[in-house]
């Protein structure tokens, strides 16, 4: 089992594009396209045609972004941290390089 840096429900940063510098909390991971989607982050407006359960017209909606530009967030630090594995209770966990906090 490998442990990916990223995951559901992580807080992360955004370090390169329009968005660098703002923060977010991973909704969903693709691994094998190598993106994410973040609540608040890299959101534009999508034309949604008028269906039975939608109104439709222009709507805001996350589009994925790429796990290169994503950092795991450090609240102590207040800032991206790089992640190491460590092992807990016989079990593999990831750990923030910058405060040693686990994750």
């Amino acid at each position: 089992m490998s442990i990916a840096r990223i995951r559901k429900n992580d807080t992360v940063i955004v370090t390169h594009g329009n968005d660098a510098g703002r923060t977010g909390v991973v909704q969903k991971v693709d691994a094998k396209k190598g993106t994410a989607i973040v609540s608040g982050i890299n959101v534009h407006k999508k034309a949604v045609r008028r269906t039975e359960r939608t109104q439709g017209g222009l709507i805001d909606r996350e589009f994925p972004i790429a796990l290169c530009k994503l950092m795991p967030y450090d609240p102590d630090s207040k800032k991206g941290s790089r992640v190491s594995t460590a092992e807990k209770d016989g079990k593999k966990v990831r750990k923030l390089k910058a405060s040693g906090k686990i994750i």
